[in-house]
């Protein structure tokens, strides 16, 4: 398998460079085969499936969200801000980072916008 690196290498080579296929296997240790794959491939990059790694917040989702929409509804002056929230979560049991809040928050105003904008 091709690396990242190894595929950008082998591409400015062919095309910039103007090396034969046959000069470029004798230099790294890859077969031929592969290297006229990745030159003709038209794909830029070698795709890779989405990673998906579990935030620290998924237990605590729903309540924030809860939270997140109840302060939504309130007006600008009585609203909390997350530095309010926290001491209130941290007492509930959430030890989490202020920034990782701050991420959940954007992504859920995100997600309210996008409900905003497929409804109407």
């Amino acid at each position: 398998m091709i690396n990242v690196a190894l595929l950008g290498i082998i591409r400015r080579w062919t095309i910039r460079d103007r090396i034969s296929v046959r000069e470029i296997t004798g230099r790294p240790e890859i077969s031929r085969k592969a290297v006229r794959r990745y030159i003709r491939a038209e794909a830029g990059e070698p795709s890779y499936p989405a990673r998906h790694a579990p935030s620290s917040l998924d237990s605590f989702a729903r309540r924030l969200s809860t939270q997140a929409g109840a302060e939504a509804v309130k007006s600008r002056k009585l609203r909390r801000t997350l530095k309010q929230m926290s001491p209130v979560l941290r007492e509930r049991g959430d030890e989490r980072s202020g920034d990782r809040m701050a991420a959940f928050r954007n992504q859920w105003k995100a997600d309210q916008m996008e409900r905003v904008d497929a409804g109407g």
